[in-house]
């Protein structure tokens, strides 16, 4: 059974930042795409940042220069850099990773249970 963690979240200031965590658990043989997304309150679910297996990053536009994704295979986990957060960034962050589990054919993609991140003074 394979398992996304997400860690991390919390109350902040603005300005202030956050390092949020994202570890994949289980039987799994290999993980591809990695990637973070985040649903504010009466929002639909967006984009943040994805992250291939090669370190391949690609950020949503009006994130760019914030957030910074990053990841370790050896862990297989993946993390997410959060500066100079804004009360817009408040959202609940979901992970999401396309995975190969021990034993099986083709990738399935799991999602996290997601992390409550709140920007306010």
């Amino acid at each position: 059974q394979v398992q996304l963690v997400e860690s991390g979240g919390g109350l902040v200031q603005p300005g202030g930042s956050l390092r949020l965590s994202c570890a994949a658990s289980g039987s799994i043989y290999w993980v591809s795409t990695m990637g973070w997304y985040r649903q504010g309150p009466g929002k639909q679910r967006e984009l943040v940042a994805t992250i291939t297996r090669d370190g391949t990053t690609n950020y949503a536009d009006s994130l760019k220069g914030r957030f910074t994704i990053s990841r370790d295979n050896a862990k297989h986990t993946m993390y997410l850099q959060m500066n100079s957060l804004k009360p817009e960034d408040t959202a609940v962050y979901y992970c999401k990773a396309k995975l190969q589990g021990t034993g099986s054919f083709g990738f399935t993609e799991y999602w996290g249970q997601g992390t409550q991140v709140t920007v306010s003074s």
